[in-house]
């Protein structure tokens, strides 16, 4: 779960981006201004910025200039096709942008890449009663081996690194099996069936018409 701040005037498409990130798990704060997300970055740790640039006041390029030097991760929303203002944006050191209107499934594309190239890498990664060594390739259940096959492990590891968030079935399928990989979404279905036998139910949470999360405990 990330922690994304949406600095954008216009309340319908807030909402509307707020909704989405929420579903897939991201802790979403928003603002309408720049005074506003102001006072939440004093109270927050923010992992990432969603920035409209035609903001009323003060614009995102300006929020930006503040706010990437600082470190912190920023994605221009923009309603202006010109070349200029894109360029602009990322020679500052955005890590994306992306034009209005949009998808909100590319727009959670995109914040995913962000927060992957992002991420820090974890060697082993702890759980209830689950212990993964990413390095090593194993898996232990109550200090127990638990026998995965090479596409099980990628694809359990590819939820536990990015846990607590909801991943898309195709996007499970294109990373795990492949961009090349000819087949169906079902077959991501089966194989976290397969895995929830070996690990058990609750570590691999079903998000509805969605994809999948790792939440990280056995229920």
């Amino acid at each position: 779960m990330a922690k994304i701040l949406i600095v954008e005037d216009d309340l319908s498409i807030r909402l509307m981006i707020k909704m989405h990130l929420s579903l897939v798990g991201h802790a979403v704060f928003e603002a309408g201004d720049a005074n506003e997300a102001r006072e939440i970055l004093k109270k927050e740790s923010i992992d990432l910025a969603l920035l409209d640039i035609m903001l009323p006041g003060e614009d995102g390029f300006s929020i930006g200039e503040n706010l990437i030097p600082k470190g912190m991760s920023v994605l221009f929303l923009t309603a202006r096709t010109a070349l200029s203002d894109r360029l602009r944006g990322l020679t500052m050191g955005a890590e994306d942008y992306i034009l209005k209107p949009f998808e909100p499934a590319e727009l959670l594309a995109r914040i995913e890449n962000i927060l992957k190239r992002n991420a820090k890498e974890e060697k082993v990664f702890k759980s209830g009663d689950i212990e993964i060594d990413f390095q090593a390739r194993t898996v232990y259940l109550k200090g127990e081996n638990v026998n995965l096959t090479a596409l099980e492990f990628d694809l359990l590891s590819m939820l536990a690194k990015r846990r607590n968030i909801a991943i898309h079935r195709d996007e499970l399928l294109n990373t795990v099996w492949g961009y090349n990989y000819v087949g169906e979404t079902r077959t991501v279905d089966v194989h976290i069936q397969r895995l929830r036998a070996k690990i058990g139910e609750g570590y691999i949470e079903t998000v509805y018409k969605y994809g999948y999360r790792f939440s990280g405990r056995q229920k």
